[in-house]
Formats: structure tokens, sequence, C-alpha cells
């Protein structure tokens, strides 16, 4: 299984999470990133790409990147768009460790529970054969204030690290996805996970913030290194318009 795309998502587990049904889931600031347990990690962003006014609904589809510039980040030709969804997805049931479905899926319902979300957008794209080379899920997801967002951003961050260095198993123990180091920066939050005995399929996590907004990236292949920071770092620059 190589992630989890939101409506198939039980066929490519290559992908240790992205949302959910189907088959198969920068630091900003020119500053230091805080590390735990890995590497820290400089971001391209700056501050003013999260100084905006309040965004609204309409503006979570045009944080979302289209294919062209995914293909391009990734280095594939081929991806294209396989789901998109407008709501949450639950897959707490199918996981061995619930604590860290927020690691492992995007939007889904109980992560983001008690967060007062109010609107989300979810894509997934990847090349069209079973066997494809590369996944990549965007999630963006509306709260009433900016607040409502750091709040989630510094919950996910505790949760990630709790997370880090274990093993969770998908799907009564068909897949497991080994969690690495969370690397924690001033508003963008990383961790790499592999799948075991896939030869070599592997995610990479990005989750960051603009405004009232959060946004979440994952990148899946067999040779990722920073794409899902990347994505995140230009649906940021989309949120300002830029």
């Amino acid at each position: 299984m190589r992630h989890n795309d939101p409506v198939t998502r039980a066929a490519a587990t290559r992908h240790v999470g992205a949302v959910g049904v189907l088959t198969v889931a920068s630091l900003l600031l020119a500053g230091c990133a805080n590390t735990v347990g890995g590497t820290a990690v400089r971001g391209a962003g700056g501050p003013g790409q999260r100084d905006i006014a309040p965004l609204d609904e309409a503006s979570l589809d045009r944080i979302l990147l289209g294919i062209g510039e995914l293909n391009g980040i990734v280095g594939s030709t081929q991806m294209t768009v396989t789901s998109s969804l407008e709501e949450m997805t639950d897959h707490s049931a199918g996981v061995s460790d619930p604590a860290c479905l927020g690691a492992i899926y995007g939007a889904e319902e109980p992560v983001y529970a008690g967060t007062g979300w109010t609107a989300v957008r979810d894509r997934v794209a990847r090349e069209p054969t079973d066997d494809n080379d590369h996944w990549v899920e965007q999630t963006a997801v509306l709260y009433p204030a900016a607040q409502n967002a750091q709040d989630f951003f510094g919950h996910s961050s505790d949760t990630w690290q709790k997370c880090a260095n274990r093993s969770v198993d998908v799907g009564d123990g068909e897949y497991t996805w080994q969690l690495g180091d969370a690397e924690a920066g001033d508003a963008m939050l990383t961790q790499t996970t592999s799948q075991n005995d896939s030869g070599g399929w592997a995610c990479q996590h990005a989750l960051s913030l603009v405004s009232n907004v959060t946004v979440e990236a994952w990148s899946c292949g067999y040779s990722v290194t920073d794409e899902a920071v990347q994505i995140a770092d230009a649906m940021i620059k989309n949120a300002g318009g830029k």
C-alpha cells in the first residue's frame, strides 16, 4: 500500500498516511529550527507570508497546488489527481496506535475534533498505474481564527514528537510504518516515515500554517527528500496570493 488516497486508501499503503478511502493519506523564518532527535531544517518562507488577513473557505481551493506544479516538485510528468475531498474521514479503527493517527493519515476527523475547524480541502495525486512511483497529498483546513490554527499546530508538534521512532501497523498488520524523527520549526513541522518490506518506499510529511489555515503535505516515493516541505511552502505562498 503506498499512501492512502482518500477514496481508496487501502491499496496504496506504501505511504504512511494520507487520507483515506482510496487505496492505498521550512521552516519558515530564516532562523534555526528546533529538532527532536534529528537534523534541523531551514525553510524558505518568511514571517510576512503568514501575516495576512483571515482567509475564507473559497481561499482553500487556491491554496492547493495544480498538478503541473506538483509534477515539477516531485520530478514526475505522469501524476494526475485521483481523489478530491471536502470532508474529513476516519481511519482510527484501522491503525494499531490511534494516538499517532495524525502522523499517518491526513484530514482525519478524530485528529481535528475539538479544533473548531470549519472547512477542509484534501487532494491526492499519483501516477495512474498501481505501481506508481510518486504519491502526493495536500490538505488545507480552515478555522474561525488564527489562534485555532496555532493551537492545532502546537498540538500536532507534541503528538508527532511522541510518535517519533515508533512502528504503526495499518490494516490488521498488513502494512507497518516506521515513524522517523519529528522536526519542529517556528512554523513548519516535518517527519519522514518508511514502509517495511516495500523496497524503500517512504514519505515526507509536512505541516505549516498561515493566518487561520493549516496546510499539510505528504510526498511519497523511493527517494524522497524535502518535497513535502516545498509543497507546504508553495501552499503558504498561494494563501498570500503570491
